[in-house]
């Protein structure tokens, strides 16, 4: 603790210093009329509202360009959504017309099991006895009664052919009405991209138009701009001209001493007008400060030697405090020692007087007690 105490004293001492050290400066850069600078820097103020109105026109411009874009692209993917759902559409509709045309229910070949006139179309087991339906299982035809052979095989072939026909018939008429669509698809499409080229053309031309109105505006602008900037600056040399006339004719580039003195006489100096002191002033002045120097110098010393005397007194406080806790442990030390003694023979006389009990106790005792409590204690 004796190491530790000087230590800190000397941080704290340090860090004191620094302090004063630092107030110093403040103090220096405060009152020193050279380097103080009051009110505020206009021209900086100036540029940064002039750079912070430029980046703002600048982000509105990017703003401006990408809303541009995305009313576009807006455009753009409504015109291809709606070319979309027509091409769905007319694909829904070319479908639905070729299931109508060449998948209709009556052609398919399971048509007769679901068919809903199949009753009302039916008809009796056998009609004559040339009747085709007859087959072996009905058992209403046998062999060799085939009779209309001749007749049964051209009305076939007659059937086959009027069937190619019709397929061929039908081919040419979807095929013709695949063509059709097609071309209507295709005479769709390029309307649609001519109406999108007409609309990206008129687009062009109205952001032409924009960009040479606004140039013509910007034009006109800095037309303007370099005009009231030549008559600003022709008025700004007729006046300083007239101020430097002015200037150099009055009396305070002229210097003179006359303008100092006030309506009071010469202890009434104006002192926008003073031009300076005298000799005698000075040499005044030099004595004041000299003296106050002196005072300054004077006072530092005060300063230090109340701190050293500070510093000693908290060293002999700490001394003081580091030997009383020493002597506290000290006693504390010995107190415990008597205690640890008072308590050992206590302990020494509790056990004497329980073992001068228990004999007392036994002796009391008759002999088989004794023996049953001796069995029991041993047990």
């Amino acid at each position: 603790m004796s190491g530790l105490g000087p230590q800190r004293e000397l941080e704290e001492a340090a860090a004191l210093e620094r302090r004063r050290r630092r107030e110093l400066l403040r103090r220096g850069r405060i009152f020193n009329a050279r380097i103080r600078t009051i009110g505020i820097d206009k021209d900086a103020l100036d540029a940064q509202v002039k750079e912070r109105k430029i980046q703002e026109a600048a982000e509105k411009a990017e703003h401006e360009r990408f809303a541009h874009h995305m009313k576009k692209n807006d455009k753009l993917m409504c015109l291809l959504e709606e070319r979309q759902k027509n091409e769905i559409k007319d694909i829904n509709k070319a479908l639905t017309e070729f299931h109508k045309n060449f998948q209709k229910p009556e052609t398919r070949r399971e048509f007769d099991l679901n068919d809903p006139q199949a009753l009302k179309k039916d008809r009796p087991a056998r009609v004559s006895d040339d009747d085709p339906r007859c087959t072996i299982s009905g058992m209403q035809k046998f062999m060799g009664e085939d009779l209309n052979h001749d007749q049964r095989m051209r009305f076939q072939k007659e059937q086959i052919r009027e069937w190619s026909l019709q397929q061929q018939k039908d081919l040419k008429n979807a095929l013709a009405d695949q063509k059709l669509a097609d071309d209507l698809y295709d005479k769709f499409r390029i309307e649609l991209d001519r109406r999108i080229m007409e609309e990206q053309r008129k687009e062009e031309e109205s952001r032409r138009a924009v960009c040479t109105a606004t140039k013509n505006f910007n034009k006109i602008q800095v037309a303007e701009l370099d005009h009231k900037n030549e008559l600003e600056k022709a008025q700004k040399i007729k006046d300083d001209m007239y101020e430097i006339t002015c200037l150099l004719r009055g009396d305070f580039l002229s210097e003179n001493p006359d303008q100092a003195i006030g309506p009071g006489g010469k202890r009434n100096v104006l002192v926008d007008r003073w031009k300076g002191m005298n000799q005698e002033q000075l040499m005044a002045i030099r004595e004041f400060q000299k003296e106050q120097v002196l005072e300054k110098q004077r006072a530092r010393e005060q300063e230090r030697r109340r701190d050293a005397e500070w510093d000693r007194q908290r060293l002999q406080a700490a001394r003081s405090q580091l030997l009383w806790e020493r002597h506290q442990q000290r006693q504390d030390q010995v107190q415990r020692r008597d205690l640890d003694a008072v308590n050992a023979g206590l302990s020494q006389e509790q056990k004497a007087k329980n073992i001068y009990l228990k004999e007392e106790e036994y002796s009391n005792i008759p002999t088989e007690e004794f023996y049953a409590q001796f069995n029991t204690t041993t047990r």
